[in-house]
């Protein structure tokens, strides 16, 4: 048993190694792709849809890949994710400028490559954690991808800035596509898993139906965490872009702010303990909203960037807790272990519903009003959504509860 334990363990860094390469292909192409597409046809909602699609996607092939991961494999449908990933940006060269005006097929090509990976990527990263190290093990991976955030988006800035405009834009697109290709080599050296029992297609349901289910909580707290997430994950490069009109500024803010995460995140992951969680999601919720107030007087770069840090900052306070108690509940009994693949499903439906609620309300809003003025007021609003979960949270993290 402790020699099975001990080679679970020994493929962490490999994981480690494909989502660090992944998220950094992620980093170079995607901090710039809604600005690609926004220069095409400036339109804040075109934008919402498109955030959209990718999210109907991600809950979809979530769902569906469900199966295939706990019956057949997880190691081939992390290849598949990143597989499409980089047929996504082969799209995206081939359509060129007209890219703007196929947001749907893009953006559902985009989200099930994102849902295939990280589903598999999900349920391999519970299977090398449990409880003791699931906080230690989160910082790293918040570690390497704020280490990814700073060289990916400052180069690719730096690329589109020195080629200028559509050819830049070639360039770092085709750079991702050879980073996806190195993930899917490094992928074939993790070792093959076993499959599991028989796919419970509406497990998440009868689980969230059982009235003495902590995910009923859970579920709830990952919701508002969406609500957040979806808008503000493609809003604030956006924003940059529009308040500077220079890529390469976009690339600065990406860097700024990714070296203070790095920074967090190591800090957190290394000194955070679990008895620390309820009072560290209300810190960091607070914090998260007191971070967006300086916008209420201007929309720049300075202020732009104030919240960026800021968030950077803070951040950690609320996800290392919300993050690590979905997961513990995986781990909770036997049972739960049995059905990891489902229950890693209903959290990725839960933050799903989440960032379609919130990415909902943007697109209604902007749709009667796109001013400066307003954009700000939605993201106060949207930013203030990491305090409901730790609302429902609360109580069960102080009675030892979750």
């Amino acid at each position: 048993m402790c020699e099975m334990k001990g080679s679970i363990r020994s493929q962490a860094p490999l994981l480690l190694g494909v989502n660090g390469l992944f998220v950094l292909a992620n980093a170079l192409a995607g901090t710039f792709l809604n600005v690609y597409l926004w220069k095409s046809r400036q339109d804040f909602v075109m934008i919402g849809w498109f955030a959209v699609s990718q999210q109907l996607a991600v809950g979809l092939s979530f769902w569906l890949g469900g199966k295939w991961v706990k019956e057949r494999g997880k190691m081939n449908a992390l290849r598949l994710g990143i597989a499409v990933s980089g047929f996504f940006y082969l799209l995206v060269l081939w359509l060129g400028t007209d890219a703007a005006y196929y947001i749907w097929p893009l953006g559902c090509t985009l989200g099930i490559s994102t849902g295939l990976f990280w589903l598999a990527f999900n349920t391999l990263y519970f299977e090398i954690t449990d409880a003791k190290n699931r906080d230690f093990f989160n910082g790293w991976m918040g570690l390497l991808g704020s280490f990814t955030g700073i060289a990916g988006p400052w180069v690719s800035g730096r690329i589109i800035t020195w080629l200028q405009g559509a050819r830049g834009y070639r360039t770092v697109f085709t750079l991702a596509l050879c980073i996806y290709g190195l993930a899917a080599v490094l992928s074939f050296f993790l070792k093959k898993r076993k499959s599991g029992s028989a796919y419970i297609w509406l497990e998440p349901w009868r689980e969230l139906r059982r009235k003495e289910s902590p995910w009923r909580t859970a579920a709830v707290a990952l919701m508002f965490e969406g609500m957040r997430e979806g808008v503000f994950s493609f809003l604030i490069g956006l924003l940059v872009y529009i308040a500077t009109r220079e890529e390469s500024k976009l690339g600065q803010f990406a860097l700024l702010t990714s070296a203070v995460s790095l920074v967090s995140y190591y800090v957190a992951g290394k000194y955070f303990k679990s008895r620390f969680r309820s009072q560290g999601m209300l810190a960091g919720g607070l914090l998260l909203v007191a971070v967006i107030v300086p916008l209420l007087w201007k929309v720049s770069f300075g202020t732009l960037l104030v919240m960026g840090i800021g968030t950077s900052l803070f951040l950690p306070l609320y996800v290392l807790p919300i993050t690590s108690v979905s997961f513990d509940l995986m781990g909770r009994d036997a049972d739960s272990v049995d059905k990891r693949v489902e229950l890693v499903v209903l959290r990725e439906l839960s933050l799903m519903c989440g960032r379609l609620a919130g990415m909902f309300i943007f697109i209604g809003v902007l749709s009667v009003n796109d001013s400066r003025h307003v954009i700000t007021l939605l993201l106060l609003g949207l930013g203030a959504a990491p305090l409901g979960s730790w609302l429902v949270l609360r109580r069960p993290l102080r009675g030892g509860n979750l």
